[in-house]
This record gives C-alpha cells, sequence and structure tokens, in this order.
C-alpha cells in the first residue's frame, strides 16, 4: 500500500486561521488491475479539491489501495485518526464492502464512483455513490441493445470480480424483463492474458450481440482480439470502455461498431461547463478524464458544497449528502435513501476514425428518484 503526501496544502482564504478546514482522504486503487480507473477516480477528486470553495482549507493524503480488501482497510483505519471530513474510496467493490463497516464504527461518510450493486444494499448510512450503479447502468445497457439495437440472443462476457458478478446478475434479470435470451455467459478472470477462446465459445453460441462487464485492460484485450478475429457482430461493453485510457489501448479501427454504457463522456463535450472541467482536468494531469473522474469531482464538490452550506462535523456532511440535492457536471445528484446518488446514463459509440465517442442516447433518471 503507496501513501502519496498532497502537494500542497489548499488555502483559499488569505486569513487562513479563519478558514473552514475539511480533511478529505483519497484512498484509491493506483497499482493493479484497475489502475487505470483508480488514478481517473483520483484525478476528479484533487481537482475538485483544488478549486474548493473561498474560505475552505483542504487537508488531504493520497493513498495507493492497491486491490486487497485488507489494505483498503488499514487505509481507512489509520485516516480514521484524524479529524476527517469525508474520504474518497475506493471504486473496487471487494474493496468497498470491506471498508463499510469501519466506516460506520468511525462514522465517516465514504464518497464513491465504485459501481457495484451490494455497496449500498447493506443498509449502511456512510456510503454515497456518485456513479450510477448497476440498477442504472445495467437498464440502460440492456435497453440499448435491446430497443435500439434489435438485438435478443446476447452472449455475456463478465468478469469473475464482485463488480463483474453484479452487473452480469442485473443484465440478466434486465434482459428477461425485455424478453431477450441469454445464449451464452462465459466469466473472465481479471488475469487471463488470451481471450480468444472465451470469445470462440461466446460466438458458437450464435449470438446477434456481445455484451460486454469487463474492467478497462480485459475490455481492451476482448476488442482487439475480437477484431483481429474478424468478428462482425455489434459489441456493446461496460463503462469501462468509455475511459480514454481504454480506447488509448487500441486502434481506432479496432473499435469500429463499438458502444459502451457510462455515467457521462466529458472528453464527447456536451456543456460549457463540462468543456471547462475537461480542458482543466488535461492542464492539470496531462490526460483525459472519464466518468470516473467526473462523477468524482461531483462527489467531493457536493462534499465540499455542504461544508460552504454550515456543514462542520462528518456527521453533519452525511446528513446534507442524504438530504439534499447536488447539481453536478454529469448530472443532478440525490440520494435515493440507500446512498446511490447517480440515476442517469447515456451509450457512447465510436466510429472507426477516432478514439472520441459520440453519445448516441440518454437515459435520464432512471429510477424516478430526482424530482
Amino acid at each position: 500500500m503507496r501513501r502519496y503526501a498532497f502537494p500542497i496544502l489548499l488555502s483559499l482564504l488569505s486569513g487562513a486561521a479563519h478558514a473552514q478546514t475539511v480533511n478529505v482522504p483519497v484512498l484509491v486503487p493506483l497499482t493493479g488491475f484497475l489502475s487505470l480507473e483508480g488514478t481517473s477516480q483520483r484525478n476528479g477528486a484533487l481537482l475538485a479539491l483544488r478549486q474548493a470553495p473561498a474560505g475552505i482549507t483542504v487537508k488531504s493524503e493520497v493513498v495507493d489501495t492497491g486491490t486487497s480488501p485488507e489494505a483498503a482497510v488499514t487505509a481507512l483505519e489509520r485516516a480514521a485518526g484524524g479529524n476527517v471530513t469525508a474520504v474518497v474510496a475506493s471504486m473496487l467493490g471487494t474493496q468497498m464492502l470491506a471498508m463499510l463497516p469501519l466506516a460506520k464504527d468511525y462514522t465517516l461518510p465514504l464518497v464513491t464512483v465504485s459501481g457495484t450493486a451490494a455497496i449500498t444494499e447493506q443498509g449502511n448510512p456512510w456510503v454515497f455513490r456518485f456513479f450510477p450503479g448497476d440498477a442504472v447502468t445495467k437498464a440502460a445497457h440492456a435497453r440499448y441493445v435491446v430497443q435500439e439495437l434489435g438485438r435478443k440472443r446476447p452472449a455475456l462476457i463478465y468478469q469473475t470480480t464482485a463488480y463483474g458478478q453484479s452487473g452480469k446478475a442485473h443484465l440478466a434479470e434486465q434482459f428477461k424483463i425485455l424478453g431477450a435470451e441469454l445464449v451464452a455467459e462465459e466469466a473472465v478472470d481479471t488475469s487471463a492474458k488470451d481471450l480468444l477462446p472465451v470469445i470462440t465459445k461466446a460466438l458458437a453460441a450464435n449470438p446477434d450481440v456481445l455484451v460486454l462487464h469487463l474492467h478497462s485492460a480485459p475490455t481492451a484485450l476482448f476488442l482487439r482480439q475480437a477484431a483481429a478475429h474478424g468478428v462482425t457482430l455489434p459489441i456493446v461493453a461496460g463503462s469501462a470502455m468509455h475511459q480514454p485510457s481504454t480506447a488509448a489501448l487500441l486502434e481506432p479501427k479496432e473499435l469500429k461498431g463499438v458502444c459502451a454504457e457510462t455515467a457521462a463522456s466529458p472528453i464527447s463535450g456536451g456543456s460549457p461547463e463540462v468543456e471547462r472541467f475537461t480542458a482543466e482536468y488535461r492542464a492539470a494531469f496531462n490526460a483525459e478524464p472519464d466518468a470516473f473522474a467526473l462523477g468524482q469531482y461531483d462527489g467531493v464538490s457536493m462534499v465540499l458544497a455542504a461544508v460552504k452550506a454550515g456543514a462542520r462535523t462528518a456527521d453533519e456532511v452525511r446528513a446534507a449528502l442524504s438530504k439534499g440535492t447536488h447539481k453536478g457536471l454529469a448530472m443532478t445528484y440525490a440520494s435515493d435513501g440507500k446512498g446511490n446518488m447517480a440515476h442517469s446514463a447515456v451509450i457512447v459509440c465510436y466510429d472507426g476514425t477516432s478514439r472520441v465517442p459520440a453519445v448516441v442516447k440518454r437515459y435520464d433518471n432512471v429510477t424516478g428518484v430526482v424530482k
């Protein structure tokens, strides 16, 4: 587990002694199979902290949680020793599930972009997810496949992780509701180096579409090998595909006909505010932002807005997140009572000539929570 000192103590007020100080540790996976996603999560959090409202002084430390639950628990235990306002918590589902009991014991709000459905199904009032969970994204995923593409025989390839299992369960349920038959279901370990046998087995079931729910590197590997194998079926992937860092692993022609679900696609534009965020992100990190970065940015921004509005303790921040509404850059956020804050999703598609996708379909307020 690596620890990173936050580059500076952020003081937005010349009279720092009179500023409200917040301590927001950033505990995310920066190494291992989720390093691309975790780096985006960290960057989004840091950008929001650097732009804290006037009158707020920010303290923060970045800790690499790797991919083990034990490392995440250790990081949270150490962070809890300080006067913590809220915690940017790992997007890895197994780590989040391990951190939840501690967050309740220490009364620390966990702000995350994990997509694993189970983290908000534990009755824990201290978790807040600013990325649409599988109940939202997989609904959009399945609807696009069936209603927009007109496909009824999907083959599903999913990860063996908690994230993969969660997505698989929700996709199976949604396809059943929509009258589509899953003709093949193949689980993939994150350590797999050759996915051609998986592709071959899925194609043998005679599907009319390939549906992926994989992490970033396995998604890129699958698409590269599918293109090399001459697969012409449409492929609709999970949110890992929308990441610029995933697309960078592939040639544009290998992306032709590929679509993906996600919360947002900052590099695709859409509003002056999102375009400004994208420019600021590029300048700060020399990288392209994705929906994980934008969701974490929005989540931390809501925490800072709560502090600006008068929240002074972790419990007051928790109450503000539980009851309030926040107009973020990706969408408007509000808790459903379980800590699910994000309720919209989009579908993006690649045309084979560029690594920048186009937003082709938006599914707003899927859960009907935002009023």
